[in-house]
């Protein structure tokens, strides 16, 4: 699992457990009701909305909540005002970052993140300059327990996985997009216990950092999923064990 890999799944862990499960579930909300707006109410038709209402359970978000958040995206209003984009840029030892937004004042979120890239001594780029280093896959995170993690990852290759990387009892199940739901099934029917399904951008390949450049892209990170506007970062940057224990504590 890559450092990248590690800090998102630190971020699942931690993130609503602390003073910003509010904002969580702002986020989500707004993720639900852009879902419900473009592909309908019905999560049974609406691959997209199927996975934010997980996401959403995942995060113990009240069902009124999700509720709520679909009838704004199926009846207009806030939810009408959002757009979707997608910003690029180089963080600290020109590490490749991706941010997913959804805003309803472009040239505000543009300028409030283009400000934290340059504070962190990064730079935002064009569109293009770095989502070719970067894959759309489906993301599939399963806790082995007492199973065997490596018979659990042959598992997840007969259920028609692309690739699984393994990190102590966690594993991290990559699939094609048309296949996550056919791959999260069979694994549930396993008796495994998914913890997280998602569509992420998966890179390529990953770049790991001296331990400067890695804590400066680390907060640069956590600022950047602080915005209320944003909903994804990613980062192709792998950051060591130590790093990532220093920057917790």
């Amino acid at each position: 699992m890559s450092g990248h890999s590690k800090w998102a799944q630190i971020k699942r862990q931690k993130g609503v457990a602390d003073a910003r499960r509010g904002q969580v579930f702002t986020k989500i909300a707004r993720e639900v009701a852009v879902a419900a707006r473009q592909g309908g109410g019905d999560p049974d038709a609406n691959f997209r909305l199927r996975l934010v209402i997980q996401k959403a359970r995942e995060a113990n978000m009240p069902a009124e909540n999700i509720e709520r958040a679909i009838k704004r995206g199926t009846g207009g209003g806030e939810a009408a005002s959002l757009t979707e984009v997608t910003y690029e840029g180089y963080g600290p030892g020109g590490t490749a970052i991706m941010v997913e937004a959804l805003t309803d004042n472009r040239n505000r979120t543009v300028a409030d993140i283009r400000n934290l890239f340059m504070r962190a001594g990064g730079a935002l780029g064009e569109s293009g300059c770095v989502s070719w280093l970067f894959d759309s896959k489906g993301l599939i995170t399963v806790e082995a327990d007492s199973a065997d993690p490596e018979e659990v990852a042959l598992e997840a290759i007969d259920a028609g996985a692309e690739d699984v990387k393994v990190e102590d009892s966690t594993l991290e199940v990559h699939t094609e997009p048309q296949t996550l739901e056919a791959v999260r099934e069979s694994l549930e029917k396993k008796g495994l216990k998914v913890s997280s399904v998602e569509m992420a951008m998966v890179p390529k390949t990953t770049v790991t950092l001296d331990e400067k450049a890695a804590l400066q892209t680390l907060k640069l990170l956590d600022k950047l999923e602080e915005m209320d506007e944003v909903q994804h970062v990613y980062s192709y940057a792998d950051f060591p064990d130590e790093v990532l224990e220093k920057y917790e504590g």
